[in-house]
């Protein structure tokens, strides 16, 4: 029991480290300055569903962490360390450095890590791969969102 609580608690800790990208580069007066498209969710929007998701990132990798030790486990793990390390490139290609068709580039790696992780998480615990579904579509959408920025905004 103290051991699950402890990988628990490890799993929070990774997401949040990989949250701190979102929370240090920011929307700023740069991206208020670039034109979006109409369906862009409001800025408010974006805490709320990143702290959710990211909550349940955090569960899904527990779970799949406190399986049994296999193979697949470990590609699982693997893989969706590299997918924080993704996602916590977004922010700072996209409002860090303001460089939008980078962080595109870095958001359909994403989505396809995020994609690999959840067939991985499939084949470990069918719970763990559905959590992980509501992260897949808001990355998704926020690709969208992003090649609609870059193409409204005229950046290379």
């Amino acid at each position: 029991m103290l051991g699950s609580l402890f990988a628990l608690l490890v799993s929070l800790l990774f997401v949040g480290i990989t949250a701190t990208t979102g929370a240090r580069f920011r929307p700023d007066g740069w991206y208020r300055q670039l034109q979006k498209p109409s369906w862009t969710p409001p800025d408010i929007a974006f805490p709320i569903a990143w702290g959710l998701l990211y909550l349940l990132m955090a569960l899904a990798a527990w779970r799949i962490y406190m399986a049994d030790d296999s193979p697949l486990r470990t590609a699982s793990l693997v893989v969706y360390g590299l997918q924080l390390l993704a996602n916590a490139a977004w922010s700072w290609l996209f409002f860090g450095r303001k460089q939008i068709t980078a962080a595109l580039a870095d958001i359909v790696l994403l989505l396809g890590l995020i994609t690999f992780a959840i067939g991985l998480f499939a084949n470990v615990s069918t719970l763990a791969a559905w959590l992980m579904v509501p992260y897949w579509l808001w990355v998704a959408l926020a690709l969208t969102l992003n090649v609609a920025i870059l193409r409204l905004n005229n950046r290379a």
